[in-house]
């Protein structure tokens, strides 16, 4: 089944769709201008991500509904990991930044060649808040600073940040404060008042038409200044292969991140409209857009939750708005570069303040506090550690957090014993009402796969219901009914079971193993010679008559 993006146009959608595009490119202009310059990189920089990067991305997602663009954590990812190798605003920066965009292109490319979509799922909610937040405070701050008017050193420390920015509040710009002041006021109480309207260009607009009535840049207010403009031109960095290798960490941990967001909400989007996506051909997607952004002069582009929520509201049903974006910026760098010159940076701080205070995850963090203080502290963590060490420490402390959360789910799999332990003279459980087992039968079931992490507390598991039992054990059935795995040390666990179960003359059994698994189980060696029996009643009753066991490793009848 061919999956098309238009695939959601109609007729009559046409004019809802083309308005919204309207729209978005209203957002989208002083966002991406804001958000290059929180990379440390010129605005064409996040003007050219909105040309070809977005053509490419339309022509090959599944998403009728995701925007792809950079924002505001791939922006702090590019500033804090590339400043740290050239200096921001030099020629050299720029083309690492495209050299990182093209190696996360790269590596989207590698994951959808393998099939490695199910990745969307190994982030678990809490982790991504975490990281996300803190990302969106480090960049809070930074806005904060334009707003006021106080200088603050790029590349510098979230702590560092927070002390230039006090010690510089007695010098802070009071044109650049008013303007701030206004801009904050226009989006804050216009979206509540007209939600779908683009106050974020109104705000533009207006600081911009201040500026050039007021000459408040001769007062010391920061602009935008002259931007090139033309047509973005093919390229392809040159670097040294060190710097290259140099780039590759941050590169994957761009990558994750999209990884993480952008499938999640293609899937997500699929699944409120009922059509279907496919992470693989989205991973594609993104592949193909950040090589073609690297390549033509801009950054890592991934998902905008924003600007996708956006769309959504104003009615789109299709990707033809970012088209209409493409075509629109185009049209920009071509004849309406030099009204951008004046656009000032207090203006396009409160644009970038206002947009990010979502991805400061209050809500989330706080029900995450009410409902789950464990998943609450997994978030805090990951905030921390993004905030006062660094992104790329992270993404790496979020994704070894995520293997310890999976590892732990699954050491610690539920084992139901289904009968014949005994605690205080009652059966802990039996399965099956009615079913009854003779004295001395033991009958355990694993709900998970068995492997590496859960097979020692699953052996002793075993071992402390033979010990609870209220008469002497002579047979173990172990149910695998709900073991839909297993590997080479939980075969080596079973066969230290099965010895030790031999010296106490306890006989071990299997009871329903899924049939296509069988051949795995005997290669393993952990099902060879003994019983598996059908069911837990015809374990029960065979063991109790002493009927003699099914033929080795099959099934009775």
């Amino acid at each position: 089944m061919t999956i098309r993006p238009l695939a959601g146009l109609t007729a009559r959608s046409v004019g809802r769709e083309l308005l919204a595009g309207v729209t978005l490119l209203a957002i989208a202009v002083p966002l991406n201008i804001g958000y290059a310059q929180i990379a440390g990189l010129p605005p064409t920089a996040g003007l050219y991500a909105l040309i070809v990067p977005t053509i490419i991305f339309v022509a090959v997602t599944s998403s009728r509904h995701v925007v792809a663009s950079p924002d505001a954590a791939a922006a702090a990812l590019v500033a804090s990991s590339v400043g740290g190798l050239a200096v921001a605003g030099s020629d050299q920066y720029l083309v690492m930044a495209m050299a990182q965009a093209i190696i996360s292109g790269i590596a989207f490319v590698v994951m959808a060649v393998f099939r490695l979509g199910f990745l969307a799922n190994f982030l678990s909610a809490p982790i991504l808040v975490g990281f996300v937040a803190g990302l969106a405070l480090d960049i809070l701050v930074s806005q904060i600073a334009k707003m006021l008017g106080v200088p603050i050193a790029s590349g510098s420390e979230f702590i560092e940040k927070l002390v230039q920015l006090v010690e510089g509040l007695p010098q802070l710009n009071v044109w650049a404060l008013c303007i701030s002041a206004g801009s904050l006021v226009i989006l804050l109480v216009g979206r509540r008042w007209l939600r779908v309207a683009p106050w974020a260009l109104v705000v533009i607009v207006v600081s911009t038409v201040v500026v050039s009535i007021t000459d408040a840049d001769q007062a010391g207010v920061d602009v935008l200044g002259e931007v090139t403009g033309g047509l973005p031109t093919l390229t392809w960095p040159i670097l040294d292969w060190g710097t290259w290798i140099a780039l590759v960490p941050s590169a994957l941990a761009l990558t994750l991140v999209t990884v993480a967001e952008g499938l999640l909400l293609s899937r997500s989007y699929g699944e409120r409209h009922r059509y279907r996506t496919d992470p693989n051909r989205d991973l594609l997607a993104f592949g193909l857009t950040n090589i073609a952004g690297g390549a033509s002069g801009s950054f890592a582009i991934g998902s905008s939750t924003s600007r996708s929520a956006a769309m959504e509201q104003a009615g789109a049903r299709s990707q033809l708005p970012s088209l209409v974006t493409a075509a629109g910026t185009l049209l920009l760098l071509l004849f309406g570069t030099s009204a951008l010159a004046l656009i000032p940076s207090p203006a396009i701080g409160a644009v970038v303040a206002v947009a990010i205070l979502p991805l400061l995850g209050i809500r989330e963090l706080t029900r995450l506090w009410r409902v789950e203080r464990g998943e609450f502290v997994v978030a805090a963590v990951c905030f921390a550690v993004t905030l006062l060490v660094g992104t790329i420490a992270g993404i790496a402390v979020a994704f070894v957090l995520a293997l310890i959360n999976v590892t732990r789910r699954a050491a610690s799999a539920p084992v139901d014993v289904l009968a014949g332990a005994e605690d205080g003279g009652a059966i802990l459980e039996t399965a099956e009402p009615g079913t009854t087992t003779a004295p001395g039968v033991v009958i355990l079931r694993l709900a998970a796969p068995l492997f590496f992490a859960n097979a020692a507390s699953f052996v002793g598991a075993v071992k402390a219901s033979v010990g609870a039992a209220g008469t002497p054990v002579h047979h173990v059935v172990i149910d695998l009914e709900s073991v839909t795995d297993a590997d080479v040390t939980a075969a080596e666990a079973m066969t230290g079971l099965r010895d030790w179960l031999a010296a106490r003359d306890i006989q071990l059994a299997f009871s329903r193993p899924r049939e296509h698994l069988l051949p795995r189980f005997r290669r393993l060696g952990i099902i060879s010679a003994e019983p598996v029996f059908a069911t837990n009643r015809d374990a029960a009753d065979a063991l109790s008559t002493g009927a003699a066991p099914s033929a080795a490793g099959e099934p009775s009848a």
